[in-house]
């Protein structure tokens, strides 16, 4: 079908912006089937968040669907802090290679870790996987009292330290990190970030509600990085970055 107008451009996959990445919380086998079968072209990554990959029964089976439409894949950041916490870092190395895992999160969300700590995690794993850290803390009292200056001095150190991308905390809830409690926008910090010398190609932003998908597509435009993604926003988040939603329709004339 020839449309009358033309729409921003998205780059098709494997693409290196505009990523959309769902989180998985432990849905049901077959929808998250039919999501990624149905929707797999709009879909670049899945996060089986937190620990659900260890409790969930038909993971081998989702791994496979997200092979089969060429969608990544990673576990969640709170199973490598578990790993930390109980001393069995090797183990976790071995069980993503034996997952033939082809993302691997690093995160301190949540344990107490020293910055030196994480950047070593950052490059043993990265000599194996393709990194991506995260950044931010879930507790919402310690981000509100992390500066941006030291988001930012993370954010390159990670980089530096062999992280493809840093991920900006949101928690799935949108109450931690880059948001106040009350799910606000920390506007200031979003603005610091944005105009300091981290490459925003390599920043992936938590955005798990339309208001912070529509905040960010009109701040960085239709091929912001966004994860975090609900199952069920797909086509939603997909015609925010297209202007074909009521909250970003003029956003791009």
């Amino acid at each position: 079908m020839t449309l009358p107008f033309t729409l921003p451009d998205r780059p098709l996959k494997p693409r290196a912006s505009g990523l959309t990445c769902l989180i998985d919380p432990g849905l049901p086998t077959g929808y998250f089937r039919d999501v990624i079968e149905s929707h797999g072209g709009l879909v670049d990554c899945v996060k089986f968040g937190w620990g659900t990959s260890l409790v969930t029964k038909d993971l081998a089976e989702k791994m496979a669907v997200l092979r089969a439409n060429d969608v990544t894949f990673l576990f969640g950041g709170s199973l490598f802090e578990k790993a930390v916490q109980r001393d069995c870092v090797d183990d976790y190395f071995r069980f993503c290679v034996e997952s033939n895992c082809p993302l691997v999160e690093i995160s301190n969300g949540t344990l107490e870790m020293a910055q030196e700590e994480k950047c070593r995690h950052i490059t043993r794993f990265a000599q194996q996987f393709t990194v991506w850290s995260e950044v931010g803390y879930k507790d919402g009292e310690r981000s509100i009292n992390l500066p941006p200056y030291k988001w930012i001095e993370f954010m390159l150190s990670e980089l530096a330290a062999g992280a493809q991308m840093v991920i900006t905390e949101s928690r799935e809830s949108g109450t931690s990190g880059i948001c106040r409690s009350d799910g606000e926008v920390r506007y200031g910090l979003i603005s610091e970030i944005i105009a300091s010398p981290v490459d925003m190609g390599r920043v992936i932003f938590e955005a798990p509600n339309k208001e912070l998908q529509t905040y960010f597509v009109k701040k960085l435009g239709s091929n912001v990085n966004l994860a975090n993604i609900p199952f069920s926003d797909v086509i939603g988040l997909e015609t925010l970055r297209l202007g074909l939603r009521s909250d970003t329709l003029i956003a791009f004339e």
